[in-house]
């Protein structure tokens, strides 16, 4: 962990929000989140993609509603799962905050089968693609995918099961139209509670780049830690249905 004060990856004309005071229960460098509803993550865009179409390492800025930076996220994978794997690669995502302290962790493992629907539709549930959030307290919730056919769906359940979140999808045949796409976030007993939308670019940027932005919504009084899985999560949806293949 890096002790300097001084804030990092930030851009040009950027605003950085304070650092909220320590609160009881609540995650280190996660109190900020106590006091929003809504987070939008911007994938940032790497030239280098354009240019060649060499997969790099994804980098991510985590802004409040008001366009303030709050956190930022990185990427840490293997360049031959990158070249070979695409968006079906393993990862490892460290989202830290102004101050360079890592706040979330997110583990995806390596599934064969790939991301999207493939093996999900004929059944294969070891096919599923999953993945793991922590914070500095610990694991915080596990992330499966679900059989739905060709719809996403996941379960996002916290490591003692003491509550679970559906969060479902539109049909995948609507993906490549001109719109917003969004996960709606229900709890177990079918009460929607946020979502999730990727946020339509326009044709240049949906075209040439996969330099997606999400917007995160969720109730202000819901968990710091049931919001930090779901931003979380938000990450595996991108790599699943939003990042393009490229033909390396």
């Amino acid at each position: 962990m890096v002790g300097s004060a001084m804030p990092i990856n930030v851009q040009p004309g950027a605003v950085v929000v304070p650092v909220p005071m320590p609160m009881d229960g609540v995650p280190v460098g996660l109190e900020y989140l106590t006091m929003v509803n809504t987070i939008m993550v911007h994938q940032r865009i790497e030239a280098i993609e354009i240019l060649i179409g060499f997969e790099t390492k994804n980098r991510y800025v985590l802004r409040n509603a008001n366009g303030d930076q709050v956190y930022f996220a990185y990427e840490e994978s293997e360049c031959f799962e990158r070249i070979c794997c695409g968006p079906q690669r393993s990862w490892t995502m460290h989202i830290i905050d102004n101050f360079k302290r890592e706040v979330i962790t997110i583990r995806r493992p390596f599934k064969c089968c790939g991301g999207g629907c493939n093996g999900l539709c004929a059944g294969a549930d070891c096919c599923a693609q999953e993945c793991e959030i922590f914070t500095a307290q610990g694991p915080v919730a596990y992330v499966k995918q679900l059989s739905n056919g060709c719809d996403p769906m996941y379960e996002l359940r916290d490591p003692e099961d003491k509550y679970k979140l559906i969060i479902s999808g539109p049909c995948c045949c609507i993906f490549a139209t001109c719109q917003d796409k969004e996960f709606e976030i229900k709890t177990e007993e079918g009460i929607p509670i946020g979502s999730i939308t990727k946020k339509w670019g326009g044709i240049c940027r949906e075209s040439f780049t996969d330099a997606d932005v999400f917007s995160v919504t969720f109730p202000i009084d819901l968990s710091v830690k049931t919001k930090a899985a779901l931003i979380g999560l938000t990450f595996l949806i991108d790599f699943m249905y939003f990042e393009h293949q490229n033909n390396n």
